[in-house]
């Protein structure tokens, strides 16, 4: 449609044009200029109006061309043609709205395959192909024998090679735009921005607070976002490259994947602490005191020791975390019982206690004191206090 559109259009004004410049006093140039100058502001509307409805991303790029092929055809013709330049920018920033929708879906479908499980390779070919994906280097990695596994889970190159296609893609609308290479490079960059702090860190979020995800998920996230954010280096350098920019020339815009995987860390940390809270309600949900008992029972309480062993597992999964992050989730993890258990020995329902039971429930607090302390063979940080 919007060819025949413009083919009629173009042949009307080449007429208009050939008669201007063959004929004496038949059509004026400003006659013709003011012709002009009245379809472009109805050309304009036009373009507009419809290009604010499409969603597809491909028929907007379509659609551009054939306004980039119009203007330098009128314009050969000496029709000024700037103020369709100026909307083509309009229509650049709906065109990378559009990316931004598709990229999300495309992001929340590599999240949503991920088994958030380190990449296992069993030789040279396979590990070679992970490390043709993405950027990564660790000589220790590099002189372990086969098979070993990447830090990472299989979402970081799937993640990483999206963001360069979405670059690829930004890239096809600046072209014949008749921009210089530092504007091109400079609008790639602010797009990439966007597709960074807005469209990817809004699908990190998301997936950090579904309830499905648990808490060895969340570690392999933290360590997927520590390997992201080192990755933005490259996809610097590969903006540079793309867009033939010289090395040494001064940016006016950077890219922040920097503050959206820190803030993905952040929140991921934030979701471990309170779901490894509730884990341990649900294990002191468990406990069922005898509160008239008269003797304890000489070991401690079945409960505590579900969650013992639950604790040793679940740290043994935080040694890979940064030492401060699984020492605070210790510290929350170990207030928050602490708490629990006060609680239950003050609530309100709780008329009687007998000396056997509070001799049980020291027994337990001291296994568990004992436990803390012997953190080294456990796995467990110490720290309670």
């Amino acid at each position: 449609g919007y060819r025949r559109y413009f083919t009629q259009i173009v042949g009307f004004f080449v007429v208009e044009d050939h008669i201007l410049h063959v004929t004496q006093g038949l059509v004026t140039r400003a006659y013709t200029d003011e012709l002009w100058n009245m379809a472009l502001s109805k050309i304009i509307a036009v373009l507009r109006a419809h290009s604010s409805y499409c969603t597809d991303p491909d028929l907007v790029l379509e659609l551009k061309n054939l306004i980039v092929i119009f203007a330098d055809t009128l314009q050969g013709y000496g029709f000024p043609v700037n103020r369709l330049f100026d909307l083509l920018f309009e229509i650049r920033d709906q065109y990378n709205e559009t990316l931004l929708k598709k990229w999300a879906g495309v992001f929340r479908d590599i999240f949503e395959e991920d088994n958030y499980s380190p990449i296992p390779v069993v030789n040279e070919e396979e590990y070679k192909i992970v490390i043709s994906k993405f950027p990564f280097q660790d000589p220790d990695l590099e002189k372990q024998s086969f098979p070993k596994k990447f830090p990472m889970s299989q979402s970081v190159p799937h993640i990483y090679i999206q963001v360069k296609e979405f670059i690829y893609a930004s890239l096809k609308f600046s072209e014949s735009l008749h921009r210089s290479s530092t504007e091109i490079d400079d609008m790639l960059r602010k797009s990439t921005n966007l597709l960074l702090t807005r469209t990817l860190s809004s699908c990190l979020l998301n997936l950090i607070r579904k309830p499905h995800i648990g808490l060895t998920e969340l570690v392999q996230i933290i360590i997927n976002t520590t390997h992201l954010e080192q990755a933005c280096k490259y996809l610097e350098d590969f903006i540079t490259n793309i867009t033939n920019i010289s090395q040494e020339t001064v940016h006016t815009t950077r890219l922040y994947g920097l503050s959206t995987f820190k803030d993905a860390r952040h929140a991921a940390e934030g979701e471990i602490y309170t779901k490894l809270n509730q884990k341990i309600d649900e294990f002191v949900q468990l406990a069922d005191y005898d509160w008239t008992m008269s003797e304890p029972d000489g070991r401690a309480s079945g409960y505590l020791m579900d969650l013992i062993n639950f604790l040793r597992s679940i740290f043994q999964v935080f040694t890979h975390l940064p030492g401060k992050v699984a020492q605070t989730a210790c510290m929350s993890a170990c207030q928050h019982l602490s708490t629990s258990l006060m609680q239950m020995l003050l609530d309100s329902e709780l008329k009687q206690i007998s000396m056997g039971a509070v001799q049980q429930f020291n027994l337990d607090f001291f296994f568990f004191k004992f436990t803390d302390e012997s953190s080294s063979c456990l796995g467990i940080p110490k720290c309670w206090n």
